[in-house]
């Protein structure tokens, strides 16, 4: 006799998914700000729209990478949705503007209610800090696409900025100060390579301790993307320009905010480069110009900025508890991005 089949045989338990989306109200509802509007559950999020005639709507769509195995791995999952918010804030901050909501989508192979928990409390931690409503999302359950443990993880942020205060390459010009904004370590990019170099080349586990860190793989590993929000909210409408460091490094991202006739030069003796990417490019033996490109090299965000004001952002960011300083300047040229290692 044939045995019936349901969708729970097919591998998609709705009623896990139900009960998940219960627990999942209370962290959702505790993002809400002024602007949300509708309940939990909706088809659709609802949001009301700034009020200002000249504020453009700006959006963006990310995820975390191969992050996502150091957290499969160490069975960490509180902070990698937090890493997704940080990293899309940052993304619509260079262009000026303030976060408004969020989505996210999270897909399993097999859902695990408690995964999908820790994942959305951090998404929603994240909301928290950088005051954006969790507006909706989606959580997938695809057997056949996704082998357990896997999982995906993707976020969807809209914020607003006014048009005349929306930064980019079209306010950048020659004299122009560079100043650095320190990372919180590799944040979302360069996880396949620093995956291949520390589990591979150096044949660490994630509950080892980390070369010369003091604390585990896992650890060094997880730590959160850094939003810059706090530290850069006062001082937008001074500065000309951010970059924000992710896939590419300095030189691939910065260039995205150069204008054709300007030339920026990175002084990278500016600061000193944090131990982790040392270990990483002696266990890889990485040529460094590769490094720069492959990892943010403990840059997390760069502001172009006159000179009026680049003691403000360096202050301010200092106040909200992140190290800056000067690291380069803008000069005549053709939109290239120069490292200068001395």
């Amino acid at each position: 006799m044939t045995t019936p089949l349901d969708y729970r045989t097919a591998g998609v338990d709705i009623s896990a998914g139900d009960a998940a989306k219960a627990r999942l109200k209370k962290l959702v509802d505790s993002t809400r700000t002024a602007g949300t509007l509708g309940a939990f559950g909706s088809f659709g999020g609802l949001f009301r729209a700034p009020s200002g005639a000249n504020q453009v709507l700006v959006a963006s769509a990310d995820g975390v990478g191969t992050k996502l195995k150091v957290a499969i791995a160490a069975n960490k999952h509180d902070t990698i949705g937090h890493d997704l918010v940080n990293h899309c804030v940052n993304d619509i901050l260079a262009q000026g503007a303030l976060p408004l909501f969020f989505l996210d989508y999270v897909a399993f192979g097999v859902l695990d209610e408690a995964v999908l928990e820790a994942v959305v409390a951090g998404v929603a931690a994240g909301c928290r800090e950088n005051g954006c409503a969790l507006l909706g999302g989606e959580t997938a359950q695809m057997p056949g696409v996704y082998t357990p443990p896997d999982y995906d993880l993707a976020g969807f942020i809209v914020g607003a900025v006014d048009e005349e205060q929306m930064l980019g390459s079209d306010r950048v010009r020659q004299g122009a100060v560079l100043v650095a904004l320190a990372s919180s370590g590799l944040h979302t990019n360069g996880y396949s390579l620093a995956r291949r170099i520390v589990f591979e080349r150096l044949g660490l586990d994630v509950t080892d301790e980390f070369p010369g860190a003091g604390a585990s793989v896992a650890d060094v590993l997880l730590s959160v993307h850094r939003s810059y929000l706090s530290a850069l909210r006062p001082v937008l409408s001074k500065i000309h320009a951010l970059a924000h460091i992710t896939g590419g490094g300095i030189p691939g991202n910065l260039n995205r905010v150069m204008p054709s006739d300007v030339d920026v030069t990175v002084d990278t003796r500016s600061w000193d480069l944090p131990p982790l990417f040392r270990v990483l490019e002696d266990a890889g033996q990485v040529p460094h110009d590769e490094m720069f490109r492959a990892f943010n090299m403990g840059v997390g965000m760069i502001v172009v900025a006159p000179e009026s004001a680049a003691d403000d952002v360096i202050s301010g960011a200092r106040a909200a508890g992140i190290d800056a300083w000067r690291a380069g300047q803008t000069s005549a040229g053709s939109g290239r991005v120069h490292l200068d290692h001395g």
